[in-house]
């Protein structure tokens, strides 16, 4: 454990809390290992890992260890989308169709099994801020929750497409099926990010690894993070908790080490603790770290407020999901879940803190009110299996006690 002279509003009895509490999940067996960093005031407060990164090799986790992020690449996706935003490369009210022509004539769903829906033409444009806050009509095969997840389980994508679409064939392939609700109508968890990623790459000419690497990942020295893993030796194995039962899930975790035919701007990055935190701290500075500015700070502002129409937080717009942390009280801005009201989330955290988490239980969040980042970096899919989110906000705020 790491405590640095500038984080005196942490307690030191108070940390080692959280050392206690996390190296039970690795002694109960419940996750392989973890690395968990708190950066106070641009200082590291708190950097310590521990158990496995891979059981069955027994290899421990390392400072340089490698992960999966899955959903983490939202955020980055999204900033990629202000980048260009910044240029009027885009405006967040042009129709997805100037972009992607397959999305001009959207239909959404009003009856029927998924063999044969029966649909109507959507009121409204899918529009590039739709895409940004979820709230297109988009959705996840693996929801399992409502007719629309089905077909695209018919159409063999849960997690992803088959093999053999990219993300170009792909959009063309969920512009075809039916959205579950008008675009700006409700917010809906989906594939929009990877959407948006299309956008990205048609609205600055590159594909969205290049885009990403040219204006992001390079400039933030985010040497670790790609669409594969940079060095499989470093790579966690991937664990799956099925009933009371947790076993390594190569069988989806394998396809991190190999270049990737659909570059998922909703999912598909593997990273490092030290790069991601980078990227979490240039967001609190405003979009600037070390001297490299991505985004101006009026637009970072502008990301991490609420956006759903009439301040709505996701209990009260969303579509009722299961998930470990909270949807009342919380809203969501371009690209991040964003706290309105923390006594309705039931977690002593601050107006306006902002983050997002991966299928595969890693987490992050910004606080600005108390110049805060954290991440979280395991390798447990679902991100369900266990609270840990939620009982690491109780455990870090409890630590801002000086």
């Amino acid at each position: 454990m790491a405590v640095s002279s500038s984080a005196s509003r942490f307690s030191p009895d108070r940390l080692a809390r959280i050392d206690e509490h996390l190296q039970r999940y690795v002694d109960d067996d419940r996750l392989a290992g973890w690395h968990l960093r708190i950066t106070h005031r641009g200082e590291t407060a708190y950097d310590q890992l521990h158990g496995m990164r891979d059981r069955e090799a027994s290899a421990a986790v390392t400072p340089d260890t490698l992960y999966r992020i899955y959903s983490m690449t939202k955020p980055v996706t999204s900033v990629a989308t202000m980048m260009l935003y910044e240029q009027a490369a885009l405006a967040l009210n042009d129709p997805v169709s100037k972009y992607i022509p397959s999305f001009a004539d959207l239909r959404v769903y009003t009856g029927g099994p998924a063999a044969k829906p029966v649909t109507r033409p959507a009121t409204e444009p899918m529009r590039i801020k739709h895409l940004l806050t979820h709230t297109s009509g988009l959705t996840y095969g693996f929801h399992h929750v409502h007719v629309t997840d089905e077909i695209m389980r018919a159409h063999r994508q849960e997690f992803g497409p088959p093999t053999g679409m990219d993300l170009a064939a792909a959009c063309d392939s969920w512009a075809a099926m039916p959205l579950r609700f008008d675009p700006g109508t409700c917010w809906n968890y989906g594939v929009s990010t990877d959407v948006l990623g299309r956008v990205v790459e048609v609205a600055s000419g590159e594909s969205l690894d290049d885009f990403f690497a040219d204006h992001i990942l390079r400039p933030l020295d985010m040497t670790d993070t790609a669409f594969q893993a940079t060095d499989t030796d470093r790579l966690a194995a991937l664990y799956l908790r099925a009933g009371e039962t947790t076993s390594r899930f190569d069988a989806f975790g394998d396809a991190a080490a190999h270049t990737p035919e659909f570059l998922s701007g909703g999912g598909g990055l593997v990273s490092s603790m030290s790069d991601y935190t980078r990227f979490a701290e240039m967001l609190r500075r405003g979009g600037e770290i070390d001297g490299t500015r991505l985004l101006s700070d009026r637009t970072t502002q502008f990301m991490t407020r609420n956006h759903l129409p009439g301040d709505a937080d996701l209990a009260t717009f969303g579509i009722p999901l299961y998930a470990e942390t909270p949807f009342t009280g919380v809203g969501f801005g371009l690209g991040f879940a964003v706290t309105q009201d923390p006594a309705a989330t039931g977690v002593a955290s601050s107006v306006g803190e902002y983050g997002w988490g991966g299928l595969a239980s890693t987490y992050f969040w910004v606080d600005p009110v108390e110049d805060l980042t954290v991440v979280f970096m395991t390798q447990l899919m679902p991100s369900s299996a266990y609270p840990v989110r939620s009982e690491l906000k109780q455990l870090v705020y409890a630590a801002l006690a000086g």
